[in-house]
């Protein structure tokens, strides 16, 4: 039995103390917004794509970890976490978590996308049922990290 794997970008979006998650369409479960690496798209970028299209926002990408510099390559924003994921039994998700900070909580998600979106707190998060372990607790990792700071204006995208 062949199993597919496919990378994907997750991010984790905090504005004012609160994660952005969605109601996914499919699965009925509150998830981050996320989708597919298109071919030849840098994981980053897809982060930033994902949050343009599924929330209509403009976010900057989290990177908290050292940059060593160097001229001959370019450092790319590292992922906070990097999950394997089972969709079925034949199909996995390589996902790269992002976590980012957006200036505003006004949502716009683009035509087709869930207009089924809510900005949670941490007690909100903490008490909530309908959302994998997984998703809880980077969502409240993010929070942590990015509810009252600055660290997600390190490096613009």
């Amino acid at each position: 039995m062949e199993i597919t794997k496919h990378f994907t970008a997750t991010t984790f979006i905090v504005h004012d103390g609160k994660v952005l998650l969605h109601l996914h369409k499919k699965l009925g479960i509150w998830l981050p917004i996320g989708g597919h690496i298109d071919r030849d798209e840098l994981p980053e970028d897809a982060a930033v794509r994902e949050a343009q299209e599924e929330a209509g926002l403009t976010v900057k990408l989290c990177n908290p970890g050292k940059k060593t510099d160097m001229d001959d390559v370019e450092q790319l924003v590292r992922p906070m976490h990097i999950l394997l994921e089972d969709i079925n039994q034949f199909h996995q998700h390589i996902d790269l978590i992002y976590y980012a900070t957006s200036d505003t909580d006004k949502l716009a998600p683009q035509a087709g996308e869930t207009t089924n979106l809510k900005w949670f707190t941490d007690e909100e998060v903490q008490a909530f049922e309908e959302a994998p372990m997984s998703v809880k607790a980077l969502s409240l990792e993010a929070i942590e990290l990015l509810g009252s700071s600055n660290i997600g204006k390190d490096r613009k995208k």
